[in-house]
């Protein structure tokens, strides 16, 4: 689709939500589904739901995300592509997607917890403010996913965790995947720092993985760090690997993913700005690596 005749699908889109706001619940109603796996067991999941805390920054472009029209532009490019199993994102982003007809066969994974907002004093009190576990049921998605920092100096934290705990459960009783992504953080020069040392990710992991009544649907989602081998002989979970903002060569980024996603337990990528923003900024080449890396190549 070229330039004119997306602009024109995006105005179309915003009159249909103006005018007939029970489009979104319908496209969700008809929206073909696929099994959370496809038959290699693995997935590549991308994710769009920095917005959402005010995280609009890629590669030091502190505004790279900031439009929303671009943003769905570089969302159906990669969504297109063949390997790529589905969407991590919050409610706006998933609701312009059904009603642009992008999401059939594909996984939707909603975004539960943004209320931590990037750079606030209550960041770490990172509050239920999307999806929760009745919703993404009732709309036919595969799961929720939730981020879990946790910082023993920040009483926001605590708040977080008996949350999400009580959300596993939710989602659990469902059969919906549960999706945590822990990390150990804490405060430096007034900024939120996620500790990405193997001792401080496999802390996180360990707590993240007792949250709930039960783990029987809960997957993890990690960062890919020095010794990653001890990471992830941390756990029996199913584990997706995270992209996060990408830094230097993106070839050295890829071999690192490549790694990591053969290593026990894990099972896929959970990618954003490094496939929608890459350097040389074609989405499709970007997204056609992760594929290749997760399903062996295109299918």
């Amino acid at each position: 689709m070229g330039p004119t005749a997306f602009a024109a699908s995006l105005a179309a889109l915003t009159d249909v939500r103006a005018r007939h706001p029970e489009a979104v619940a319908e496209a969700a109603l008809v929206r073909r589904r696929r099994p959370l796996l496809p038959d290699d067991g693995r997935l590549l999941l991308v994710a769009a739901d920095h917005p959402a805390r005010g995280a609009l920054g890629v590669r030091g472009d502190g505004q790279a995300m900031a439009s929303r029209s671009d943003l769905l532009a570089r969302l159906r490019v990669a969504l297109a592509r063949p390997g790529v199993d589905g969407v991590v994102a919050t409610p706006d982003v998933v609701d312009d997607l059904l009603l642009l007809g992008d999401l059939d066969d594909r996984v939707v994974i909603g975004s539960m917890n943004r209320g931590g907002l990037q750079g606030a004093a209550f960041e770490l009190d990172d509050r239920f403010t999307g999806y929760d576990a009745r919703s993404l049921a009732a709309q036919g998605f595969e799961g929720g996913k939730m981020l879990v920092r946790i910082d023993p100096s920040d009483a926001g934290s605590v708040r977080t965790l008996e949350a999400a705990a009580r959300v596993v459960g939710e989602l659990a009783d469902r059969d919906l995947v549960a999706m945590i992504e822990p990390f150990w953080s804490g405060r430096r020069d007034g900024r939120v720092v996620n500790d990405l040392s193997p001792e401080a990710v496999v802390r996180s992991v360990h707590v993240a993985q007792a949250l709930g009544p039960t783990s029987a649907r809960t997957w993890l989602k990690l960062p890919v760090v020095e010794e990653m081998e001890r990471v992830v002989d941390a756990t029996t979970l199913p584990t997706l690997l995270l992209g996060g903002d990408p830094t230097g060569h993106p070839d050295d980024t890829y071999e690192r993913w490549a790694r990591a996603v053969e290593l026990p337990g894990v099972r896929g990528l959970v990618v954003g700005r490094a496939l929608l923003y890459p350097a040389d900024d074609d989405v499709a080449a970007a997204v056609d690596v992760a594929s290749g890396i997760v399903h062996g190549g295109a299918s």
